[in-house]
């Protein structure tokens, strides 16, 4: 089981990517990854690497700062 971060982090990409307008598919597409891994990530499944953090943030034109402001949830 993954840890609140993944799930917190991932409701955050499908929140900014939904803002966006953007589908999951789209947003592989420009961020040049793998529609599953997306929805992976979106599901908390995901643990995302440094480099993919900066192409998600790239794609969705905001900066890290900003792809993580969110609230972390309770443990």
């Amino acid at each position: 089981m993954k840890s609140n971060v993944c799930h917190e982090f991932g409701a955050r990409i499908k929140q900014l990517r939904q803002a966006k307008g953007l589908s999951q598919e789209q947003l592989a597409d420009i961020a040049e990854l793998d529609r599953t891994y997306i929805s992976g990530i979106e599901r908390g499944i995901r643990n995302v690497g440094l480099v993919n953090i900066d192409k998600l943030a790239n794609a969705l034109q905001i900066t890290l700062a900003e792809l993580f402001r969110f609230e972390r949830m309770q443990p």
